[in-house]
């Protein structure tokens, strides 16, 4: 379609040829404007109506954009001996005629203008808005024009005989089927343009009318984002700890060899774990809640020193006998203590775990 040469389109596309051109149309409006001047000339000159439509636009039959009237496209159809009847007046509708049994239809909204035929046994949308032609089933034809009256569109029944034309006769032997609707003008462009736009101006286009600054990620993403980043530190904390534990243990057996049990064995297993533990993690939450743990433990065994029953038990883990106390203890001995106490600590911590 040309510029909103519509009104001429719908004609050309009625009679399935090109009979009709601007120009054509342009001398029918000037026309129909002179004898409209000539009409209200005849209640004077100087009259109120006469200077009001002088003043109007140049004509009302058309505009420079290239719209025509109904009363140009009526008088167009004289020419074939066609006239238009309004689909809803009350006239019309006494006669009760089925749509399907009707040849065509021309539908107007505002300035633009269509046909709807039949061609041949089947039914077509002409509007020159579309790529191509548009079928229509006999079935789907009456709420087509309905649905158009409720948007607003004006429907005339064309009566009179049409002009032969070749799809009018191929397609009385053949019936046609449509896969798929036709595009509008300007669509498949439009998707065209689209997916030949690189991938870098798409994003630079994003970030000129949407910049990220961190608040403007949805929000289902960014919960989900802290739940998988929940996950995450969850279970780096169960390894960083189960890590810390066997650290633990390790140290124990070696404090337990190099010091021979000259201090107390609780105490050097904390201060060795601490001290990795500080070179190690970066959590203050793991700092403080093994810290805690290693104290639990510290006061377990305080616990067991003044235990009348497991005198001897927390003896051999808190101190070593001095000499002449009674006697010295072999290496094997002390490493099964410590070995002893570090799983007694472990079990503790997991009980202690599973209370919370």
């Amino acid at each position: 379609q040309e510029g909103s040469l519509c009104a001429q389109h719908c004609l050309n596309n009625l009679l399935q040829g090109e009979y009709f051109s601007p120009v054509e149309l342009s001398s029918i409006a000037q026309q129909l404007d002179e004898e409209e001047r000539m009409r209200m000339a005849e209640g004077g000159v100087s009259s109120e109506e006469y200077r009001t439509f002088l003043q109007q636009q140049p004509s009302v039959n058309m505009d420079d954009s290239g719209f025509f009237s109904i009363q140009v496209i009526s008088n167009a159809l004289k020419v074939w001996g066609l006239e238009l009847i309004l689909f809803n007046s009350p006239e019309y509708q006494r006669l009760g005629i089925d749509p399907i049994n009707e040849k065509s239809f021309i539908c107007n909204y505002k300035e633009h203008w269509f046909t709807v035929r039949k061609l041949g046994k089947q039914w077509f949308n002409l509007n020159s808005l579309l790529m191509g032609p548009e079928l229509i089933s006999d079935t789907y034809l009456a709420l087509f024009l309905a649905q158009l009256q409720q948007e607003g569109y004006s429907i005339f029944v064309v009566k009179g005989d049409l002009p032969d034309c070749e799809a009018d006769q191929l397609l009385q032997m053949i019936r046609v089927q449509q896969m798929q609707r036709p595009k509008l003008i300007g669509e498949e462009a439009a998707q065209s343009r689209d997916q030949r736009l690189p991938r870098s101006d798409v994003d630079q286009a994003i970030e000129v009318n949407h910049p990220f600054d961190g608040t403007g990620m949805l929000d289902e993403d960014e919960e989900n984002f802290q739940r998988a980043l929940a996950l995450s530190r969850q279970e780096i904390d169960m390894e960083d700890e189960e890590a810390d534990l066997r650290r633990a243990i390790q140290l124990s057996m070696q404090g337990s060899r190099q010091n021979e049990l000259s201090g107390s064995l609780p105490q050097n297993v904390p201060q060795s774990s601490h001290s990795s533990q500080a070179d190690a993690l970066s959590s203050e939450e793991l700092r403080r809640r093994r810290q805690a743990y290693f104290e639990k433990q510290q006061q377990q065994l305080q616990q067991q020193d003044q235990t009348p029953n497991l005198q001897d038990k927390a003896t051999l883990s808190s101190s070593t006998p001095e000499p002449g106390e009674g006697g010295d203890m072999s290496e094997e001995d002390m490493l099964q203590a410590a070995m002893n106490m570090s799983l007694e600590s472990v079990r503790n911590h997991l009980n202690s775990e599973e209370e919370k």
